[in-house]
């Protein structure tokens, strides 16, 4: 588990401070060839901890925490990632979509990609010299990967950066988005688009915790398999962690 931070919720229109080098971190262990995370073994489920109460999932209540701005404490921050000075500047789009039951929209990764093919997360990428901020970045890239306008993005907030072990700090933008939009991937990125109920993410007996090793090298990662008409989709990794944070910051008592 990542060594943790105490935060304020960001505002939505402040770029975070780059990170800076992580020493005496190895590289992260990369998973042999062949070996899928899915297939490693469950180490422990996390059933013991409160779920998100219904009440507090709605979209009333969503942005009520936000304009709270509690401080809390983000559970995963980072993964080594071989000290590098200054990690690559990037965002994702959490899009929440505004029904009585709220989901998440989720995407898989066109297995044309060169890296993380085929996994599934959220829309979003590097910022361009054009963005002016992680929230332009993210809103940019979901309407380049699955046509969400940006005008129809209630943004919520941002939360404290993630640092990847591929050198990339990526701020999670959380944003509302109205129920009936047509998705439409970008075939060159995306290859599918999904929703995931928003309880089912916030239930921490959903959360599954893996740890590989090979000799004196271990990796230890987050997952919440989603399975739906009989198909299965593997949330791991980054995505995951991303996700837990969201729970912890939902979970941090109301501020007096």
């Amino acid at each position: 588990m990542q060594d943790e931070q105490t935060h304020d919720l960001a505002p939505a229109t402040m770029a975070l401070p780059a990170v800076q080098a992580l020493e005496g971190q190895k590289p992260r262990m990369r998973l042999p060839h062949g070996v899928r995370p899915e297939d490693v073994p469950i180490i422990a489920i996390d059933d013991g901890l409160p779920a998100i109460p219904t009440a507090q999932q709605s979209i009333a209540a969503l942005r009520q925490r936000f304009e709270e701005r509690p401080v809390w404490t983000p559970e995963w921050v980072s993964e080594s990632h071989g000290g590098l000075l200054l990690p690559v500047q990037a965002a994702v789009l959490i899009p929440i979509v505004i029904r009585p039951e709220p989901t998440v929209v989720l995407t898989r990764r066109s297995t044309k990609l060169r890296s993380h093919s085929g996994q599934v997360a959220f829309p979003g990428g590097k910022l361009d010299p054009s963005d002016a901020s992680p929230v332009a970045a993210a809103l940019r890239e979901a309407a380049e990967e699955i046509a969400i306008p940006a005008s129809r993005v209630e943004v919520l907030g941002q939360f404290p950066s993630y640092v990847t072990a591929t050198g990339f700090e990526i701020t999670p933008v959380v944003g509302l988005i109205p129920p009936g939009l047509v998705f439409k991937p970008n075939p060159s990125e995306v290859d599918e688009v999904f929703e995931v109920p928003l309880s089912f993410l916030l239930n921490p007996a959903n959360h599954r915790h893996h740890l590989f090793r090979s000799g004196e090298d271990e990796r230890k990662w987050l997952s919440m398999p989603y399975a739906v008409a009989g198909k299965e989709h593997y949330i791991w990794g980054v995505t995951a962690s991303i996700i837990r944070n969201l729970y912890r910051f939902l979970q941090t008592p109301q501020s007096l």
